[in-house]
């Protein structure tokens, strides 16, 4: 298995890392561990002990929710680079959501007693880790006030940008691997209203639509339909 400074230029694609103090880093690297999971294994359940913080460095992520009843909420699908897990850091309580491998992944484990070891030494990297998470609540905020003030067209083409980004992370790509049935679950929308909004964005030329793939064609007439 590749040794985690391997992934070093890839995780400085990430915004949030590549901002990070070096002392910062290069301690994260050394203590880091690589994790590797098969298509649609758990690495993670609601009210699991927090493990940790980890960085998606090959491969996806699926992070959401299953209710009692088998209905599933997703909410994000996310891929390299990305950090997920810090708000157990924070509060120590057990895992908010359930986490699994939407395809083979590859994925750096931060250990949560190694971290805490770190920022009991270092306090003032508290911040840092701040910074990541505050980032995330934003975008929640964000993500309700649009579900309760935004139609149905305007929500998606939002999501689309969002993902395109890495929620944020790194620079935009032009195709995201993703379904359109996980584009629906995330926006709480129909199978139905998700294909019919997608198709009428291929049909004016902004997306272009096969399977398990969405491609962005046209970022800017995309941005304005966001707005």
């Amino acid at each position: 298995m590749p040794d985690p400074r391997h992934y070093l230029s890839q995780l400085n694609q990430g915004h949030w890392f590549a901002a990070l103090p070096p002392a910062l880093s290069q301690g994260l690297l050394d203590m880091a561990q690589m994790q590797r999971l098969d298509a649609g294994q758990r690495l993670f359940r609601r009210g699991d002990k927090p493990s940790g913080l980890y960085a998606v460095v090959e491969g996806a992520v699926r992070i959401g929710a299953v209710s009692e009843n088998g209905k599933e909420a997703l909410l994000t699908l996310v891929e390299p680079p990305y950090w997920f897990g810090e708000i157990s850091l924070f509060d120590g309580l057990p895992r908010t959501h359930d986490a699994f491998a939407e395809s083979a992944s590859t994925l750096l484990l931060l250990p949560q007693h190694d971290l805490l070891a770190l920022l009991e030494r270092e306090p003032q990297y508290w911040r840092d880790f701040a910074l990541l998470m505050s980032h995330k609540l934003r975008l929640a905020f964000v993500a309700l006030e649009d579900m309760s003030l935004l139609p149905a067209a305007p929500r998606l083409a939002r999501r689309l940008l969002l993902i395109a980004e890495n929620y944020g992370e790194s620079e935009p790509r032009r195709v995201l691997h993703l379904a359109q049935e996980q584009l629906a679950l995330m926006l709480s929308l129909s199978r139905q209203t998700t294909n019919q909004i997608l198709k009428e964005l291929q049909a004016q030329g902004v997306v272009q639509l096969t399977y398990g793939e969405i491609e962005i064609l046209d970022f800017e007439r995309l941005r304005q339909l966001a707005s």
